[in-house]
């Protein structure tokens, strides 16, 4: 008989191995943790810390006095913002811009990405590519230049195109019926090249085989498109769509800003235009804060209804 099987303590632990405690998992997986600190460390930072902030929403604040020392007032400032009479204006035009931008801008990348993984000229595919991420490295106020730039009544190039048909010119920059499609066409240009990033990275995981075999049962391009493509990509165009629905009244202040004016302001006035103004030029932080903490709760409500019903209805969810 050999000692290892001579002393019952040996045997036990051999048969039943001692707990890994905490401690041990983290050191094992240290490297892993290590690749994730900076973006948890951004995360608490800039995300979860500022959240302290949320608090002024039921204060009267003073910036004199802090978050501590200020008076609460409770639900004051919902009520004066759920009563005022520019609320159902402010929820409609940031409704309208932000479901416009949804349904016309979210389609449009996984169109592209389909389109690019059909080239197979790698040279003009990636020079494709290139041309359709550029427009997102660009500021916005570099956007809303070029959208001056080309649609200025006296210079523009789009005024001239349609003096030269014969046309009378367009004001189009003063227009509050032609705001939200410039809005939203100027998005979509922006972003529509790099939002195609992560549908590529999911249609190079299909598998090669299946479009053999329907190859072979005689499907046609499109049928091998709709029914083996699309499926094996749908649960991250869920998982993107639902994240999407949780920014659904997130619209950008700075391209707000820039492309409002005294003509179309009825129509471009939102929710974030509107926290800028009063919250940080008029000084009522706890106002701001008040819209901004309602806005986040309706996002969070949308992406929780989003989620619940894609995995009733598609088996994808994000948890």
């Amino acid at each position: 008989m050999s000692l290892l099987t001579a002393n019952p303590l040996i045997s036990m632990k051999k048969q039943y191995p001692q707990k890994k405690t905490l401690a041990n998992c983290v050191w094992k997986m240290r490297w892993f943790y290590i690749l994730m600190l900076p973006g948890l460390v951004y995360f608490i930072v800039y995300k979860y810390i500022p959240m302290w902030g949320l608090l002024m929403a039921f204060q009267d604040y003073m910036p004199t006095t802090g978050i501590t020392g200020s008076e609460w007032v409770g639900l004051k400032h919902f009520i004066s913002f759920f009563s005022n009479d520019g609320f159902y204006i402010l929820f409609r035009n940031t409704l309208m811009i932000s479901a416009g931008s949804l349904i016309f801008s979210f389609p449009i990348p996984i169109i592209l990405a389909l389109l690019l993984n059909e080239i197979r000229h790698n040279v003009y595919k990636r020079t494709v590519q290139t041309l359709l991420y550029l427009p997102h490295f660009l500021s916005t106020v570099v956007i809303c230049s070029i959208a001056y730039t080309m649609f200025s009544m006296e210079d523009g190039i789009v005024n001239h195109i349609i003096e030269w048909f014969g046309f009378e010119r367009l004001n189009i920059l003063m227009n509050a019926d032609a705001y939200r499609p410039l809005y939203i066409s100027t998005g979509i240009w922006q972003n529509a090249g790099w939002g195609t990033i992560i549908y590529l990275a999911a249609l190079a995981g299909v598998d090669v085989q299946m479009y053999e075999a329907a190859s072979i049962e005689g499907a046609s391009r499109l049928q091998r498109t709709w029914y083996i493509t699309l499926p094996s990509i749908l649960p991250v165009i869920m998982v993107t769509l639902i994240l999407r629905l949780g920014d659904i009244l997130e619209v950008g202040v700075e391209k707000t800003l820039l492309l409002s004016n005294a003509m179309n302001r009825d129509v471009a006035e939102v929710f974030d235009s509107y926290v800028y103004n009063r919250g940080i030029v008029s000084g009522q932080y706890s106002y701001g804060a008040a819209v901004g903490l309602f806005k986040s709760a309706v996002g969070l409500i949308l992406v929780l209804s989003a989620n619940w019903f894609s995995k009733k209805v598609t088996d994808e969810s994000i948890y």
